[in-house]
Formats: structure tokens, sequence, C-alpha cells
């Protein structure tokens, strides 16, 4: 079976571990978007270090988690975003303007909503 929305498993891999108070968590398969998008959550504290081990059949990614995290989740369907309306976006998908961020893909590179105004 195929699956669609690899970075939508792997963060319900990481918020399922997260909640069970596991302290690392095994994401397969790898792809370029899940390590850059691990890399803005390491940025911003919400896990620890990552690695990625070949195994010959798949890469797979090791996340160290700090217990700073919540809730991560992944939008299936994509909507584009326009660079004036992002507080629409805040109001609508954050809990308050201070908690969590909305980390996009935009044509420079993934980044998360402050970074992108």
């Amino acid at each position: 079976m195929v699956r669609m929305t690899v970075l939508a498993n792997a963060l319900r891999s990481i918020n399922d571990a997260q909640r069970r108070g596991q302290r690392q968590v095994l994401i397969r398969p790898c792809s370029k978007v899940i390590v850059w998008f691990l890399t803005v959550m390491m940025k911003h504290g919400s896990i620890g270090k990552f690695e990625s081990i070949d195994d010959r059949r798949a890469e797979i990614i090791v996340v160290n988690l700090t217990g700073r995290l919540n809730k991560c989740g992944g939008i299936s369907s994509r909507s584009d975003m326009q660079l004036k309306d992002p507080e629409k976006w805040q109001n609508s998908l954050l809990p308050s303007r201070q908690l969590g961020f909305i980390v996009l893909t935009t044509s420079v590179g993934i980044m998360n909503h402050e970074e992108a105004r």
C-alpha cells in the first residue's frame, strides 16, 4: 500500500510516542521534507537531536523527544496561503498568539510562519 502523506504519518508517530512518554521514536520511511521539518522543530526546541540510519532497505530516522511537545500534525488538504493573510491562518489553527508555530512550505524552503513574513 502506498503512503500518501508521509509527513503526516511521521508527525502522528512523534505525537503518539510523546503521549506514551517514550524518549525516542523511529520514523520510516525517510524523506527530505521530513528532515527539513524536523530541523525546524529542533530549532524551536520541540524535539531533541535526530539522526538518520541507513539499514540497506530504507532510511530510518531516530528522533530524541524532550517532552516539550503538546501536539503536532499535518494538514492533509494542502491549500495556498497568500503573504497578506497569515493572521487568518494563525487564528484558525493555533490556540493562541504566543503558543505554537505553523510550518510552511515555500519556494525558498520550509520555515515557520514568523520567518515567512
